[in-house]
């Protein structure tokens, strides 16, 4: 079980506090979204702009810092992290991002850094007891790479140091991107995941991968086959030649919820996708994101755990979830009955 950004449904995402509690509630790995600083230290946030998941915005040495950057070919105007010093990153304090969610843990807590979640990892264990795991995403390489902020040689030379470097070893390292998995796998034997998103759902279920006018849409492309005029979508990966591809570099992938079990407008789920098979044909597992209780499209009622149970009938192999605690329940359960 994967414990998306933390204990998220209780802690400011990605805290050590939020990783300590989900480690305390049973999950098996804990998961940091990366992006670098101006300084090129990597750090826990969701995405580069951190408006919503930091205080940043009430503090008024760091207003003149809002500024409009391209963000994967999209203009966003807002505070980012690679406008910072990890200092100055330190001096703000995280927050909630979601509004239904308790608040009372806002501007409490540091950003933590990479460095400082893998030696959280290290000194736990599960309460399984296992060694914590790891399940950092490199966010955005693209963008950082244009910015002068490579990602990927500091990352590995930071797994190394910490003695994350075996197929055996408690990480998985998963992107969007292609060129940034495949560049890890030349250099590393670590468990690699890509990442599959769409950009929406028609009323059918459907998977979208570009706008409803037919142009680019980031969720349903990887940015840097966007950037190299690659015409393929994540829809490739859903045929037996992506897939196949995927297995040259990856050891498992990670799709939205949709490829396996989508849902109508009218709120019907359509029959089990063959992905899940296809994947486990070519020895690829299948981790799909984001189980969470404010996503009601895949239930009938208020019983979460029978949507962790639709999918682990399906056959996925892990799941990012929220949480914890209902994943974990939904796991047992579903253990006990076969």
């Amino acid at each position: 079980m994967i414990a998306h950004r933390g204990a998220q449904s209780i802690y400011p995402e990605h805290t050590i506090q939020g990783y300590k509690k989900a480690i305390q509630l049973g999950a098996d790995y804990i998961e940091p979204d990366l992006v670098m600083t101006k300084d090129g230290v990597l750090v826990a946030r969701h995405e580069p702009f951190i408006s919503t998941t930091t205080n940043v915005s009430t503090l008024p040495q760091y207003a003149h810092r809002k500024t409009t950057k391209l963000l994967d070919g999209v203009a966003v105007t807002d505070w980012f992290v690679s406008d910072f010093t990890l200092k100055e990153l330190k001096t703000l304090r995280a927050r909630q991002s979601w509004v239904n969610r308790p608040h009372e843990y806002d501007d409490l807590f540091e950003i933590p850094t990479f460095e400082e979640i893998l030696a959280f990892a290290k000194a736990h264990k599960t309460t399984a007891g296992n060694p914590v795991g790891v399940y950092p995403e490199l966010k955005h390489p693209t963008y950082h790479k244009e910015l002068g902020l490579p990602m990927e040689n500091h990352f590995l030379k930071m797994i190394n140091e910490a003695g994350y470097n075996s197929k055996e070893s408690s990480i998985y390292v998963q992107c969007f991107e292609v060129a940034t998995l495949q560049y890890l796998r030349s250099k590393s034997d670590i468990k690699l995941i890509q990442l599959l998103g769409a950009a929406g759902i028609t009323n059918d279920g459907n998977l979208l991968f570009t706008k409803e006018d037919g142009s680019y849409d980031p969720e349903g492309q990887p940015y840097d086959f966007i950037k190299n005029k690659d015409k393929r979508s994540y829809q490739f990966f859903t045929s037996k030649e992506g897939v196949e591809f995927m297995a040259t570099y990856a050891d498992a992938v990670g799709p939205w919820k949709p490829f396996i079990i989508s849902v109508t407008s009218e709120g019907v789920l359509t029959p089990v996708t063959n992905f899940v098979a296809l994947a486990h044909s070519y020895n690829l597992e299948v981790h799909p994101y984001t189980f969470r209780n404010e996503d009601t499209k895949w239930v009938t009622d208020t019983n979460h755990i029978d949507e962790y149970l639709r999918f682990f009938e399906a056959g996925v192999d892990g799941v990012f979830s929220d949480y914890t605690n209902e994943a974990v329940a939904a796991r047992s359960k579903f253990l006990k009955s076969h």
